[in-house]
């Protein structure tokens, strides 16, 4: 069984079912099978990108969790929250950019 991993694409949106298959030359490959976003038109390579792990500033990460709230249509009533648990979970440690804004909305959503 695959373990599927959440993608936040570069829009700061969640890639759900929102995807285009493409074809695009990477170093293994002339023509390597992968994903865009259909909304942005972002095209992922995961053989060289490999999915880097992103680690932004406070204020960065602020402005990537309101564009992130407003992509996935938050209540407003959760938005306050939202922002804490980020805040929360990026002066606990070193996690990425995609763990910590996950696991936020994941602990709001509940």
């Amino acid at each position: 069984m695959a373990v599927l991993k959440t993608i936040i694409c570069e829009c700061g949106e969640i890639i759900e079912n929102c995807i285009f298959r493409d074809y695009i030359r990477t170093s293994a490959n002339p023509s390597t099978p992968t994903i865009g976003h259909k909304k942005c038109g972002h095209i992922f390579n995961f053989i060289d990108d490999k999915m880097p792990r992103k680690y932004s500033s406070r204020k960065d990460l602020k402005i990537l969790a309101m564009r992130f709230i407003e992509r996935n249509n938050v209540e407003q009533e959760t938005i306050g929250r939202f922002l804490v648990e980020v805040d929360r979970l990026k002066s606990s440690g070193n996690r990425s950019d995609r763990d910590i804004l996950i696991t936020a909305f994941q602990m709001v959503v509940k």
